[in-house]
């Protein structure tokens, strides 16, 4: 017989230990009744059957043509989809940094937004950048990256005009700081199909980013090549713009 809590904590908690060795139960069964899921349980059949109205409201269970009788719902499907596309990223993301790196002998990184910053979830370094900033679970700020610039102009429309109302943080001389240059900025990202800063969140360093978006335009991702100027001035962004582009368009085409 599997046991609930122990009684001891608090009743949510106990509920939810239920209702998840209740789902464990029904993979392993394939199907049950609520009095053999109630006493699988060690509770009593009005408890399982509220467990099950809950968790059949959120389209975790449904029950078969024979009332009482349940299985576990496509709501799961869903859950193990969103799992599955995040394990992909952070899988493809990976090889596609790894790539790069070893291309352009730089340090490249796969970014998301989070909120109104860019969190860098995974980065590998070229041999010619060994020793600089590690970035991952790093935030920064959206205006002042390359990554930041590629989130703001291919993601929704609403975190764009979020950033006309809210102030711009100066990090170094050359941080862009008036919304009305970073709109026209981005209105460039959108055509030009990639994004570039110059010592705008650190002096000295400059990056190209592009996004990884699925074959339908949903933007996933940032990609992005990262330098010290005189490794990657001005004058090489379109050239690395090019390479990034293609594997970001490949990486988002394997995300479907």
């Amino acid at each position: 017989m599997r046991n609930g809590a122990d009684g001891d904590g608090p009743a949510l908690v106990q509920s939810v230990d239920r209702a998840l060795a209740m789902l464990s139960v029904l993979a392993d069964r394939g199907s049950a009744g609520v009095t053999d899921l109630g006493a699988e349980l060690g509770v009593h059949k009005s408890t399982a059957s509220r467990l099950l109205a809950t968790l059949e409201a959120h389209g975790l269970v449904e029950q078969l043509g024979e009332r009482g009788t349940y299985r576990l719902g496509f709501g799961l499907v869903r859950l193990a989809g969103a799992s599955a596309a995040q394990l992909d990223l952070t899988r493809l993301g990976r090889e596609a940094c790894e790539r790069l790196a070893a291309e352009l002998d730089e340090t490249v990184n796969l970014a998301v937004r989070d909120g109104d910053s860019v969190v860098n979830i995974s980065q590998v370094q070229g041999s010619a950048s060994v020793g600089l900033l590690n970035w991952v679970g790093r935030r920064t700020p959206l205006h002042a990256t390359s990554s930041g610039k590629v989130l703001l102009a291919f993601g929704p429309a609403a975190v764009r005009r979020g950033r006309r109302s809210a102030p711009l943080e100066r990090y170094t001389p050359a941080t862009i700081t008036d919304t009305a240059a970073l709109e026209q900025v981005l209105d460039e990202v959108c055509v030009r199909g990639w994004a570039a800063t110059e010592g705008e969140l650190e002096l000295g360093l400059n990056a190209v980013a592009a996004p990884v978006c699925t074959a339908d335009g949903g933007l996933i991702a940032a990609l992005s090549v990262s330098a010290p100027s005189y490794r990657l001035p001005p004058e090489r962004f379109d050239d690395v713009a090019e390479k990034l582009c293609v594997v970001a368009t490949e990486t988002g085409r394997q995300l479907g």
